[in-house]
């Protein structure tokens, strides 16, 4: 599928501020697809659909996660989890991609998961410091990812789960899970 053709599918999608996100995703993705040799075409439409499922109502997104079997312990964290994994399942519905490395990388862009491919660290990352992005501690990620994309992804998962506690929110197990894989890696290699 070609950039302009996705471009606009997801800007139906989506209002002005998201699908600006969305660009900032692609135009991340790509750069960090280019240094870190992955393929660019993945990247670049992973990254255009990631959000897909961002502004569908909660209740939509709730029926598919029960409807079709999705990870059930969803429902009981986050709803700003949900998009990820409905995302996925929408874009090969409704959009025809089947290519299971873009499906996994836009299901596990707000998790992570513990065997994450190259494919989607540069989506995890690129969404976590497109330029849009301004919260504490982004500008030291954005650094990171220029050196080396798994401390870049481990700070981030770090700062993630920091945040979430300092709002007592709930998180959900699959980020601890990604966390723990990254140190165990880091400190074995």
């Amino acid at each position: 599928m070609e950039r302009e053709q996705a471009l606009k599918i997801v800007r139906e999608q989506m209002h002005e501020k998201r699908y600006i996100h969305t660009i900032g995703v692609m135009e991340t993705a790509i750069k960090l697809a280019r240094q870190y040799g992955v393929d660019e075409q993945k990247a670049e439409l992973a990254a255009i659909f990631h959000d897909y499922a961002k502004c569908r109502p909660i209740h939509e997104m709730e029926e598919i996660i029960k409807r079709e079997n999705m990870p059930s312990d969803l429902l009981a964290h986050n709803k700003e989890l949900w998009h990820a994994p409905v995302g996925a399942y929408l874009v090969k519905k409704e959009v025809g991609i089947t290519d299971p490395e873009i499906l996994q990388a836009i299901a596990y862009h707000t998790s992570g998961h513990e065997q994450m491919t190259m494919l989607d660290k540069v989506i995890w990352v690129a969404d976590y410091i497109e330029p849009g992005r301004k919260f504490p501690g982004v500008e030291e990620v954005r650094e990171l990812a220029r050196q080396d994309l798994n401390l870049a992804l481990l700070q981030a998962l770090k700062n993630t789960i920091s945040f979430l506690m300092s709002k007592n929110q709930r998180i959900y197990p699959l980020t601890f899970h990604t966390y723990n894989a990254f140190i165990k890696e880091e400190t074995i290699g």
